[in-house]
């Protein structure tokens, strides 16, 4: 059973990132995997209607925050180590989703495999790779 609900994420998010928590919707909170969706507007887009960069970037991070926290429960100070990303092909859309998957957990770091799409799109249009550091116990 997961640690923490999609209803305590979105609640956490809306918090702790007060003006951009409430962009992304937390979706799913399953053992090890978290799905978001994020309502794209006109600040998330690039020349050409693209679904920028940086915005695929945020998805995958707050993906991975989340799927860790599927089996860690509430670890704010939980960091960003590495995010390595790759744009697969254009992301042209309203509804974004990210789906975080945990590969791996260890007592210092987590590793995260996150997959982007455009809701109901059957491929993906960026895959990262994310590291975060875990806080340390005691």
């Amino acid at each position: 059973m997961t640690k923490f609900t999609a209803e305590e994420a979105n609640a956490f998010l809306s918090q702790a990132f007060p003006g951009r928590g409430h962009q992304n919707q937390v979706l799913v909170m399953e053992t090890g995997r978290a799905v978001i969706r994020l309502e794209a507007d006109e600040t998330h887009l690039r020349p050409g209607g693209y679904i920028s960069g940086p915005t695929q970037m945020s998805l995958c991070d707050t993906a991975a925050y989340m799927a860790i926290m599927t089996v860690t429960g509430l670890e704010p100070m939980t960091v960003t180590s590495n995010l390595n990303i790759n744009f697969l092909r254009p992301c042209i859309g309203k509804v974004v989703i990210a789906e975080g998957k945990l590969m791996k957990i260890g007592q210092a770091l987590a590793i995260i495999e996150v997959d982007v799409r455009i809701e109901h799109a059957d491929k993906p249009a960026s895959h990262a790779i994310v590291t975060y550091a875990l806080p340390r116990k005691g």
